[in-house]
């Protein structure tokens, strides 16, 4: 038993950590995908910085670009996404120093 976790009836649980990424990959309805600086207010979300992911170039498919992306990814700058909460399907959280420097 670690020092996250307890133990009851002999199931472990442990303590979920969120991770403060603020760069994540969000993917939207109608088969968007981005990523970017990510904050939300309610309902309004924003994604500074932010690059349309056009092309994965992954084998392993999108989740490995959490640790940055691949020498086939192709991105197109997009500036700042603004979009309702709704929109969201899902979203990444990824490695800030593997993407800063493609933001």
């Amino acid at each position: 038993m670690s020092k996250n976790s307890i133990t009851v009836d002999g199931t472990e649980y442990v303590k979920k950590v969120p991770c403060d990424s603020p760069i994540r990959i969000v993917i939207l309805q109608r088969g968007w995908v981005a990523v970017g600086y990510y904050e939300q207010d309610g309902d309004n979300c924003v994604l500074r910085d932010a690059s349309v992911i056009r092309v994965w170039g992954t084998t392993k498919g999108l989740g490995e670009l959490v640790t940055g992306p691949t020498s086939k990814t192709v991105l197109d700058r997009s500036g700042t996404m603004r979009f309702h909460a709704l929109a969201v399907v899902a979203t990444l959280d990824c490695e800030v120093t593997s993407w800063a420097a493609r933001l």
